[in-house]
């Protein structure tokens, strides 16, 4: 590893690290607000590197929601860093196993963004955008614990709490791309919430409702490929 190698990563890693900043503190926050001390934020943040997945566990948490609940909804939503994976294969054929390994295994939503499109402009390796995940992720944990600490001096009202988890889904959905596919997942996942909560099943209401919108999408793209329609998603593929 070369000094110009670190500044050509840092120079690529900074605004995400500047975002994690904005991010990661209220996280850590919210971590304190659910019960959680600052060593077991430490050691989730080293051990869980999942955005996402890290706002969703205290949230579920402070829900009621059950454990197995919490994994089941944590895993669905993170299947989609194998579709990050497959997609940066193409640029690691050279790297070696381990380097292939752990930047596989560290890249996020902001970082894959960042490093695909370096790959794409050429001059860009698995080390430099290795680089970019271990400096965002650094940051990452670092906002996650002095959130936390923040989080254990000051009280942070429950409705507000609960309200970072809307949040989140908020904003991955905005992230997404405007499609019939898309827009029939959503209504499907807000129709499976809305009828688990009538019928009193508020613990796997998320996992449900976000499993019968991916099924409702799903049918959608098989039939609209039935009747010889183009799909219009680039999160389903439909293979015949």
């Amino acid at each position: 590893m070369t000094l110009e190698e670190v500044k050509e990563a840092f120079k690529a890693a900074w605004p995400i690290m500047v975002g994690y900043i904005v991010l990661g503190l209220p996280c850590g926050i919210l971590c304190a607000a659910a019960g959680m001390d600052v060593w077991m934020v430490a050691l989730m943040g080293a051990l869980f590197y999942s955005g996402a997945g890290q706002y969703m566990i205290p949230n579920m948490w402070m829900a009621g929601n059950p454990i197995s609940a919490i994994v089941l909804s944590v895993t669905l939503v993170n299947t989609r860093q194998m579709l990050y994976g497959a997609s940066l294969s193409q640029f690691c054929g050279t790297a070696g196993k381990f380097l292939t390994f752990n930047f596989g295994a560290s890249v996020t939503d902001e970082s894959f963004g960042v490093n695909l499109a370096r790959f794409m402009n050429g001059n860009w390796t698995v080390r430099k955008a290795l680089l970019v995940n271990i400096m965002s992720q650094s940051m990452w944990f670092s906002s996650n614990v002095v959130g936390c600490i923040v989080g254990t001096a000051i009280s942070v009202p429950a409705a507000l709490a609960s309200f970072a988890m809307t949040s989140l889904f908020i904003c991955l959905l905005c992230m997404q791309k405007l499609s019939v596919e898309n827009g029939v997942a959503v209504v499907g996942s807000i129709l499976g919430v809305i009828v688990c909560k009538l019928a009193g099943l508020s613990g796997p209401a998320i996992l449900i409702g976000a499993l019968v919108g991916v099924f409702s999408a799903l049918a959608f793209s098989l039939r609209r490929t039935a009747k010889g329609k183009p799909s219009g998603a680039t999160d389903i593929k439909v293979v015949s």
